[in-house]
């Protein structure tokens, strides 16, 4: 399990100082556990963050002992990319706890070489366990789509253990869909001598107002 120091935070010291200095401001809570104000190496979380997500359980190193919580949520600023705050949730043993859970594809699904496509309908699916039986991520082998009516369920997963699926197990993961060709625009054709016929008309007609404008002028 990874492992993570962390020390307790005077929540009068500033955020943006902490910051500053390569920490970030987070804290943890649980059932048994009151809210508790930490800080942690920025450089150090991110590292952890990486290998665990959201879906792991990790260690905190405190003064007063250690504890096992899981990342619950990561505040990122959208602009500089760098986290802001960090909420860990205290796990007690044999508890169980319902997550989010990735969805990776692999493969090349033969499917594609006779303009199948291939669409992923979902990209994580919810599951129910104890920390340590949840998977960081479910592999989806789309190898297996090698016709037009293939398709992959929820309900084909392969889980570990003590494991239960909260996702509808009928929902689609991923499916084939039939490549449509895109229709060629053809080109009205045009009628040339409806064109001379119009332009003609109108060119009659310029010369008849002309006529009828000097005939005007003569007169007054």
């Amino acid at each position: 399990m990874p492992k993570l120091k962390v020390t307790e935070r005077d929540t009068k010291t500033k955020a943006a100082d902490l910051r500053k200095d390569g920490f970030v401001p987070a804290i943890y809570y649980g059932k048994k556990e009151d809210s508790t104000s930490v800080s942690i190496s920025a450089r150090e979380f991110k590292k952890v963050w990486k290998e665990v997500g959201e879906t792991s359980t990790v260690e905190l190193e405190l003064p007063k002992g250690k504890v096992s919580v899981m990342i619950h949520e990561v505040q990122v600023d959208p602009v500089r990319n760098e986290v802001m705050h960090v909420d860990f949730y205290v796990v007690e043993k044999g508890q169980k706890v319902e997550v989010e859970v990735p969805l990776v594809f692999e493969g090349e699904a033969p499917v594609e070489k006779f303009d199948g496509i291939v669409v992923k309908v979902l990209h994580e699916v919810s599951v129910e366990g104890e920390p340590q039986n949840i998977p960081d991520e479910f592999i989806i082998d789309v190898t297996v789509l090698t016709d037009m009516e293939s398709q992959i369920l929820v309900k084909d997963l392969k889980l570990p253990k003590g494991i239960e699926l909260k996702t509808d197990l009928e929902e689609v993961i991923v499916a084939v869909s039939e490549a449509k060709e895109e229709e060629e625009e053809v080109p009205e054709e045009v009628d040339m001598d409806t064109i001379e016929v119009e332009q003609k008309g109108k060119k009659e007609g310029e010369e008849g107002e002309d006529k009828e404008q000097k005939g005007k002028e003569s007169t007054e």
